[in-house]
Order: structure tokens, then C-alpha cells, then sequence
């Protein structure tokens, strides 16, 4: 586990910050606590990597406020909500809004703790695949729209041959913007190329 990962806990109950603070530092993990989501938004870096365990009700801000608030700006941090057997209903909510997962109180610690690293391990995954998305996207740039138009056809699986006739140019033609298209998206082959298009595509975080 990165031990750079941060767990926020944000929970107006004074004793529950204390004591999952202890329960993570034991654990070898790095928590960051705030007795509200005011705080946590004041301080909270979106650059870093980690997750979220956050109470429902809270004074002022709910918790599931600060899920609306994060949702808002784009931050696809995991939130682990811990709540009272009457805010199960709320519980439901924020997983169809996205949440990772919820605890109800008293929860069992080792069960926190698993879930806690599987969401480390998700956020991980999250960025990475987010840098990689933005590589990809830079390299897609440098295409001019000639090189884009035929990246599509080889997308499509089309022989060079067929490229040429629908773009009425000559196959030589073809073969220079393919080549340079390889060379820009930084691909050895055109199934490598394929590849990563496709998984550009098609990422969701």
C-alpha cells in the first residue's frame, strides 16, 4: 500500500476521528482527520491520491452534501460512508451517487480496514488510468486532421488499399500518414494502435 495515500476521515464525533486515526496509523496507513466538511474541503488536495471515510449527518454540511459538492467538480476520490441503522435509506442514495461503500455503526474494524484498502487500491487504479488517458489525448493532438481522418479508417480495420479509394488518394499517400500517425501515437503496430484507440474510447473512471 502507498503510504503517500491519504484516508480522510470526516466525522463531527470527536471520539470516532480519534479513534480511526489510531486504527489507521496502527495499520500502517497515513489519516488525515476534520470535524466537518467545511474543513475537509478547505484542505483537501484533489492531486493526491487516497479516500474518504465520511459520516452522513453532520451539522451544517451533510455528508452527503460533500458527496454533491466533490461530485460537482469532478473528484473521483472513493467515499466509504459510515451511518446509523436509520440512515440506511441515505446509505442506498449515496451509492447510486457513487459512493464506494458503507459501514453501519458500530462497525467491525477489520471489515473498515479492508474496505478502506480496497479503495486506496481503487483511487491507484483511478489515476493511473486517468494519466494514461492524458498521454493518449496529448498524442492525439499532434495529429493533423488528415492523419485523424485516416486514424479512423484503420480504426474501422480497413485495408490501405480501401483508404485510398475513399479518400481518393494515391496508397503511398496512405502509407506516409500512417506512418506518421504510428510514429505521433508512439505504436509499434496497427493492432497496438487499435488498441489503445479503443481502450481511449471506451474508459470510464
Amino acid at each position: 500500500m502507498d503510504k503517500a495515500q491519504i484516508v480522510h476521515i470526516v466525522d463531527d464525533d470527536a471520539a470516532i476521528r480519534d479513534s480511526l486515526s489510531i486504527l489507521l496509523k496502527t495499520s500502517g496507513l497515513n489519516p488525515l482527520t476534520y470535524p466537518d466538511a467545511q474543513a475537509f474541503l478547505k484542505h483537501y488536495d484533489p492531486t493526491k491520491s487516497g479516500c474518504l471515510v465520511l459520516d452522513i449527518h453532520m451539522p451544517v454540511m451533510s455528508g452527503l452534501n460533500l458527496q454533491d459538492e466533490l461530485l460537482a467538480v469532478g473528484t473521483t476520490l472513493p467515499i466509504i460512508f459510515i451511518t446509523g441503522h436509520a440512515d440506511v435509506e441515505s446509505a442506498v442514495q449515496a451509492l447510486k451517487a457513487g459512493a464506494f461503500d458503507f459501514l453501519q455503526k458500530p462497525f467491525d474494524n477489520t471489515e473498515l480496514l479492508a474496505l478502506i484498502k480496497q479503495a486506496l487500491e481503487k483511487d491507484r487504479k483511478n489515476r493511473a488510468a486517468l494519466v494514461k488517458q492524458k498521454h493518449i489525448r496529448d498524442r492525439l493532438q499532434t495529429l493533423t486532421p488528415r492523419e485523424k481522418e485516416v486514424l479512423d479508417h484503420i480504426v474501422d480495420a480497413k485495408a490501405t488499399k480501401v483508404i485510398a479509394i475513399e479518400m481518393t488518394l494515391s496508397q503511398r499517400t496512405i502509407e506516409i500518414y500512417r506512418a506518421n500517425i504510428m510514429q505521433k501515437m508512439q505504436c509499434r503496430s496497427t493492432a497496438q494502435l487499435v488498441r489503445t484507440i479503443s481502450e481511449f474510447n471506451s474508459t470510464t473512471i
